[in-house]
């Protein structure tokens, strides 16, 4: 979202920089642009030398005595630079790490002087405000959080893209009007078969079909174990495993770790283990206490935001999905047969015509049958291979 405003619009980026600037007195801004974001730099980069030309920027501003200079450091693209002493760090050229708090950035913050850190939309939206005024902006949203926000929309879902919506629309809304409903896994829209929607980025909470009719704001969101975030709305059909759902997110964020805190270097290390294990079918009912135990240390003792929300996906597909947990665990089963090593296999009677082709190609003979009469796999010998799905040209290998 940030890096299609400042491709889309850097100008209006830059005044609300330099409105805030002089509201705080400050003669010196940064932009920290992710290096994954060329065209985002570049029109940043043109947008301020343009500025400095129209006399707008540089020094004795329009003769009023100001200065001010805004610069752009490219970033390595760290997920943990989002936090903003983490960020600050970096744009020190130390590693990107956070730093306990306080003393707060704008009490000691960039190179040791009071600084003020917002979002690329947070600045967008002030030009706006101070030109219309905040009676026009709090026209929409809700009592609680004003304006609109921007989301990534993605998933199962038949648009995706990014969406603008004032604060105060339903997911309903979001998700069969503008996205224009669920698709399975071929992307067929099929007006049924919603399962979940992560919302908040990665870190995010998983809501359910309950849900759809929640109104969206802060409030409404922390209250359901989700949060606005960095505004990614992930849309997953019934086809969906929510232990993958949940490993997914996990992995991105064990990976995006800084490692300076033990709590969120060990145990999200542990928390991916633990659903790799309930993935896998080795977990035990030790496990999934283990698992719901090491995520709430987390939540609570990290020392960064990304530490403390790094549990969210976990926590709330357990709460909202605990039987699908139990499933994999205790009867070694996943039903969306997302989950190799415990996926149903068997052929289906209908499109085997008993060629044997399967049977051959079984390394541990756990498939038998008459030639020219369906076989039927041995579900305690079938080790998943996955060479029976292989060697089918009818496609009647059912579960890979």
């Amino acid at each position: 979202m940030d890096r299609s405003l400042m491709e889309g619009n850097p100008h209006r980026i830059l005044e609300g920089m330099m409105i805030a600037a002089r509201g705080i007195g400050a003669d010196e801004a940064h932009v920290y642009v992710r290096l994954e974001y060329p065209l985002a730099i570049e029109r940043m980069q043109n947008a301020i030398e343009e500025a400095i030309e129209a006399g707008v920027l540089g020094e004795n501003i329009f003769g009023s005595g100001h200065n001010m200079s805004i610069h752009i450091m490219e970033g390595a693209g760290a997920f943990v630079c989002g936090e903003e002493t983490a960020l600050i760090a970096s744009i020190e050229g130390k590693r990107g790490m956070p730093m306990p708090k306080p003393p707060f950035p704008a009490q000691k913050g960039l190179f040791g002087k009071p600084t003020v850190i917002n979002n690329v939309e947070t600045l967008a939206a002030v030009p706006l405000i101070i030109r219309n005024g905040a009676e026009w902006f709090n026209v929409h949203g809700t009592a609680t959080s004003k304006g609109t926000k921007t989301f990534a929309l993605t998933g199962h879902v038949a648009n995706t893209g990014l969406i603008e919506v004032p604060f105060g629309t339903t997911l309903r809304e979001i998700v069969y009007n503008i996205g224009g409903g669920v698709t399975d896994d071929s992307g067929k829209v099929t007006g049924e078969g919603f399962k979940a929607i992560q919302i908040g980025g990665p870190s995010g909470g998983c809501l359910t079909e309950d849900h759809l009719d929640l109104e969206i704001d802060y409030d409404s969101l922390i209250k359901n174990g989700a949060m606005v975030g960095s505004g990614g709305l992930v849309v997953m059909n019934k086809q969906s495993c929510m232990v993958q759902i949940a490993r997914f997110f996990m992995n991105f964020t064990q990976n995006e770790s800084c490692g300076k805190c033990v709590p969120c270097r060990e145990g999200t290390k542990q928390m991916l283990a633990l659903l790799d294990e309930i993935i896998d079918g080795t977990a035990t009912a030790e496990s999934y206490d283990l698992l719901q135990e090491v995520a709430q240390v987390v939540k609570k003792a990290s020392l960064c935001a990304l530490g403390k929300t790094a549990p969210g996906p976990v926590i709330s597909t357990i709460s909202r999905f605990e039987e699908e947990y139990k499933e994999h665990i205790f009867g070694k089963k996943c039903s969306t047969n997302n989950c190799k090593a415990l996926a149903d296999i068997y052929i289906d009677a209908e499109k085997c015509i008993g060629c044997g082709a399967c049977m051959r190609k079984c390394p541990v003979n756990a498939i038998t049958g008459e030639k020219k009469q369906p076989h039927v796999i041995d579900s305690a010998l079938c080790i998943k291979c996955g060479a029976c799905a292989d060697a089918c040209k009818f496609n009647a290998v059912i579960g890979f």
